[in-house]
């Protein structure tokens, strides 16, 4: 089996660098047997992805600013982990409802990555949504910010996995979703896991 080791290494000492308002910069000295090294890294509390998918195979996408790179990126319903003990299957339902004004029949645990391993702690569980219908206009969210002009694109799921094959697409959680979607989908969903894993 080719599986990743959680294999964590002692840390001599940790300093918050920098307090942020949704992460951190902190510092850990890491003993790695033969020698120690300072590692600084952005301490993120997680996130999680929707790959909500219609009746007819299609991807919900949505166009958002991301301001450090500069663009504007088509990816799925998505947003952090920042309500305490909340189950990640219903962050990833919120998050659906407040960017999407969508409610999901059926809920599967797609995949789950971290985003930069080098650089940051930021793990993402992607999730795939189905049996899709409208949250009633009463309940809707409002959106602020950024998430006030993203713009809702239904795309069927191989021109989206053309789009993240030939370079169009860069958001990691657009990629990672829709390429893990398709190869689901090319196994019957055979390797879904439940949302509740």
């Amino acid at each position: 089996m080719l599986d990743d080791l959680t294999a964590p290494r002692p840390v001599v000492s940790h300093e918050v660098i920098h307090a942020g308002k949704v992460f951190d910069l902190v510092g850990d000295v890491v003993d790695l047997g033969e020698t120690q090294v300072l590692r600084e890294y952005v301490a993120h509390p997680g996130a999680v992805a929707v790959i909500a998918l219609d009746d007819d195979d299609r991807v919900l996408l949505l166009s958002q600013y991301r301001h450090p790179v500069r663009s504007e990126l088509w990816e799925p319903p998505a947003g952090l982990r920042d309500v305490p003990d909340e189950q990640l299957v219903l962050a990833a339902a919120r998050e659906l409802a407040e960017e999407a004004d969508l409610v999901a029949g059926s809920w599967w645990r797609l995949v789950e990555f971290f985003t930069t391993p080098g650089g940051s702690n930021e793990r993402i569980t992607v999730f795939l949504a189905r049996d899709l219908r409208p949250v009633a206009h009463a309940d809707r969210y409002t959106r602020t910010d950024e998430e006030a002009s993203m713009v809702p694109v239904w795309v069927p799921l191989d021109e989206a996995v053309d789009a993240a094959l030939t370079g169009r697409l860069h958001s990691p959680t657009a990629v990672t979703g829709v390429l893990a979607a398709a190869a689901a989908r090319a196994r019957g969903w055979s390797t879904l896991a439940s949302a509740d894993a």
